[in-house]
């Protein structure tokens, strides 16, 4: 599996048109149905002959907008790059998301391109932070399974931007150097995520995976535990092995942790890791099963998180656990009816085998219970009924009000799209089973949240009360079927290891 290096970044406050570059990239908004250049480092002159050729140039500002022209007289940068930022606020201020998606944009369709100096209004650290972790984000190509012979000239794939300098009058803060780091750390974490989103199923399964989390913690102060087949049946995560029985390729559950001297509070993550989800016995349609190497998202963004929290040495326990399965129909495969014990001794009666997400998480749930940590979240693609509830783009959260409200603000910090939904409690009655103590699916309609109702029971409790817990349903948001946008690429997105990484940055603040 290959995986993209970190993208240089670096600042500078110095005149744009002297930093050497491939090209120069400012902004371009649109106020009153109008384009209107942002400020930039270009003299006077040159901003006023620019800002009166946008019209007849048909450049509107809008978000996505990347138009490449001919690069400015005594500049070094061979091309000057113009890129959307959408309507601005009355203030003329533009939020850190919009940077971060203008800044996405302008680097991932400027792919061939070697180095990139960007100038978008970035008056503050936080600012100039938002720039380069889009430009991280956007630095990203996928073409790992693509021979020579693709391109008709037979040349080479073209390569993401390499280097990056972001143009701020805060280049010099000594908060800035820290800001770029993390930006760089956290857009190589959300790549690592959308390539193992992207590997196709006949190399990312099980097995593999779980050495691509050792490979991928090397150098790392990470301890990583592969629990095989054998070792599940022994320890009774009857979720897991039930889910696998119906493929060659056997199931593991992997354990990644993150444990320095210095915390004081300590973490869960739990993650789906189904590489492969036919719908088992209960067989998805043929067409729904296209994209179904997206469904081990939430395990990719749990190892990439606790790699990011790892390399910035965050003061906190971070625990990772990877159900990683592969559902298949097979006459080993488990039929619906079919009961199950889970890690711990709650059994499941199976009615609907293509409901297998929550069965691998409820074992994962049930042992980092066992670990007491002071919060637990999983994040997985679990429902559709999440995209008719919430859309392709907006991911939902559900659980405990206070990590529910925590997630939350984490996400709106970090450019993520979450939303709160909640628990009502007559949804719990419909998992009733007649033969087991619960049932894998209940009532259809809002059937996000009745998959979250059935994942509680598995939240275990210390000292009397039930562990803080929140559940992250991105089946939607982690992948992109449709085109490009912003710093979002097509197929696997990365989303949640921006939220992962602050709510951690939050718990570790916290005195």
């Amino acid at each position: 599996m290959n995986i993209a290096s970190e993208l240089k970044l670096t600042a500078v406050t110095k005149d744009s048109k002297k930093t050497a570059g491939d090209a120069l990239v400012i902004g371009v908004g649109q106020q009153s149905g109008a384009p209107v250049l942002l400020d930039s480092p270009l003299s006077a002159k040159d901003a006023k002959a620019l800002a009166d050729s946008l019209p007849l140039l048909g450049i509107t500002g809008g978000a996505d907008e990347v138009r490449r022209l001919p690069g400015l007289e005594g500049a070094t940068a061979e091309v000057l790059v113009l890129t959307g930022v959408g309507r601005l606020p009355s203030d003329g201020t533009l939020t850190q998301e919009a940077l971060r998606r203008a800044a996405g944009a302008a680097i991932r369709q400027l792919i061939g391109l070697d180095s990139v100096t960007i100038a978008l209004p970035a008056a503050t650290v936080a600012d100039a932070a938002a720039v380069a972790e889009g430009a991280a984000m956007g630095a990203y190509s996928y073409d790992e399974h693509r021979s020579a012979r693709a391109a008709k000239d037979g040349s080479p794939a073209k390569q993401p931007v390499k280097s990056v300098t972001v143009v701020t009058p805060v280049a010099q803060d000594r908060q800035l150097k820290a800001a770029l780091s993390r930006a760089s750390i956290l857009g190589r974490g959300v790549n690592i995520t959308r390539t193992l989103v992207n590997q196709p199923p006949s190399h990312l399964y099980p097995e593999t995976f779980a050495q691509a989390a050792k490979d991928l913690s090397k150098g790392l102060p990470i301890k990583v535990t592969v629990l095989d087949e054998k070792r599940l049946e022994k320890e009774g995560y009857g979720g897991i092995l039930g889910v696998g029985k119906g493929s060659s390729r056997q199931p593991r559950l992997v354990k990644v942790e993150y444990s320095p001297n210095s915390a004081k509070k300590s973490l869960a993550f739990v993650g789906k890791g189904i590489t492969f989800d036919s719908g088992g016995l209960s067989l998805k349609p043929a067409a729904g099963m296209q994209t179904m190497k997206l469904d081990m998202a939430g395990a990719a963004v749990v190892l990439s998180a606790v790699l990011a929290i790892a390399e910035l040495g965050l003061p906190v326990k971070v625990t990772g656990w990877l159900c990683l399965a592969e559902n298949m129909p097979s006459g080993s495969a488990q039929r619906p009816s079919d009961v199950m014990t889970t890690y711990g001794g709650r059994t499941v009666e199976v009615l609907n085998t293509d409901a297998e997400g929550r069965l691998v998480m409820a074992d994962a749930l049930a042992a980092a219970s066992e670990e007491a940590p002071d919060a637990l979240l999983d994040i997985a693609t679990l429902t559709g009924a999440q995209m008719i509830a919430l859309g392709r783009r907006v991911s939902g959260v559900m659980g405990d009000d206070d990590v529910v409200d925590a997630v939350k603000g984490a996400a709106d910090r970090s450019g993520e799209l979450f939303w709160p939904m909640p628990l009502p409690e007559e949804l719990r009655p419909s998992l009733d089973s007649q033969v087991a103590d619960i049932a894998n699916i209940g009532e259809k309609f809002g059937g996000m949240m009745t998959a979250a109702v059935f994942l509680r029971e598995f939240v275990g409790e210390v000292n009397g009360r039930k562990i803080p817990w929140a559940h992250l349903d991105i089946a939607g948001p982690a992948f992109n079927e449709g085109a490009p946008y912003g710093y979002t690429p097509k197929e696997g997105t990365g989303v949640g290891v921006r939220t992962l990484l602050a709510y951690a940055e939050d718990v570790a603040a916290t005195k």
